[in-house]
């Protein structure tokens, strides 16, 4: 496990995940659909990789950041859209291309667990009739909060 998220680990994960998609349509499906499915991986890693440098830009920056993520957000996607009515209108097979510009969501999830923290050591759980358990609230995880008789 890795101590920190590494964003290059995503790139080659979703590099090796539309490989293995594209070669699998390609036999399986037809040589559009893989084509499709190439196009689409290649425009969800171009608006990752855009989306990448526009956060970096804002959290390294010391103006507020909203109107900037707000045109950046609004200029990725509408040239994301543009590129994929381009494809579309080129003969690009719609399902391909979603699937394609989907595969960078698994890329980011298994690099995320990837570089999850190690767990903690198993501590033991106090007995059973241990009146501690009445303070802890287990559907919030954490100890009760006490509520005065003066505010009932």
């Amino acid at each position: 496990m890795s101590d920190r998220f590494d964003i290059d680990k995503v790139q080659g994960l979703n590099l090796g995940l539309s490989a293995g998609a594209v070669a699998v349509s390609w036999l399986l499906l037809s040589p559009l659909f893989a084509v499709s499915l190439a196009a689409g991986a290649a425009l969800g890693a171009v608006n990752f990789r855009a989306l990448r440098r526009s956060c970096q830009a804002i959290f390294q920056s010391g103006v507020s950041g909203s109107g900037v993520a707000a045109t950046s957000f609004g200029l990725r996607f509408g040239l994301l859209a543009v590129a994929v009515g381009f494809a579309l209108y080129a003969g690009a097979h719609p399902v391909g291309l979603v699937i394609g510009l989907s595969l960078i969501v698994p890329s980011v999830v298994i690099a995320a667990w990837m570089a999850r923290p190690e767990l903690a050591p198993a501590t033991p759980a106090p007995p059973p009739d241990d009146p501690s358990w009445d303070e802890w609230n287990p559907w919030l995880a954490r100890e009760r909060e006490q509520i005065d008789e003066e505010d009932q």
